[in-house]
């Protein structure tokens, strides 16, 4: 199976995306080692046709990301914007939302945020009762309309990453996730 890995880390005064770095990486060195096929891609640094080529190799794509005030970082929204090429990556259709060109491909976000998991699933916290993946849902809408179906029913996503840091249990969760929806190549 052929997966492309997306470093959605952009550059920030207040982070230096180490723990993002670790966890793209971690996602690599498991992909690999099951016998994936993996290509690279950061959004700091690239070629527009390159990553459209990309998109359309790939029969995964897996975002990694950290989440910069409740959503996706800048950079990675102008990486979609230049990527998602119309008539190439998606089209006109009838139907609203139909005209996607990467039916039959799947998608994962892993998400790093500062908030810490007893924010989310509960009415009466600051999140109101959403979980990650109803914060990051335009996310989820870009993906459906150039034709991709989530990989899982749920994204991954580590919490209070700031103040609270447990890589290994981030790390456990992350392979325990990879090995769940991606396993073993046959």
């Amino acid at each position: 199976m052929k997966v492309l890995l997306i470093n959605g880390y952009e550059t920030h005064k207040d982070s230096n995306g180490k723990l993002n770095l670790s966890l793209y990486s971690l996602i690599l060195s498991n992909l690999r080692k099951k016998g994936f096929d993996v290509r690279l891609s950061s959004v700091e640094d690239y070629d527009r046709y390159q990553e459209i080529n990309k998109f359309l190799w790939a029969d995964v794509i897996i975002f990694q990301f950290p989440i910069y005030w409740f959503n996706i970082p800048g950079e990675l929204k102008q990486y979609l914007d230049q990527v998602f090429a119309f008539r190439i990556l998606y089209n006109s259709s009838l139907k609203y939302g139909q005209g996607g060109l990467l039916k039959g491909k799947k998608y994962m976000l892993s998400s790093t945020w500062n908030a810490p998991s007893y924010a989310f699933n509960d009415k009466k916290e600051f999140f109101e009762g959403l979980n990650p993946d109803d914060v990051l849902r335009p996310m989820h809408f870009a993906m459906k309309y150039v034709g991709m179906k989530p990989l899982a029913d749920h994204s991954v996503s580590f919490h209070d990453v700031v103040f609270n840091t447990d890589f290994p249990k981030y790390q456990k969760d992350l392979e325990s996730y990879l090995d769940k929806y991606l396993p073993k190549q046959k």
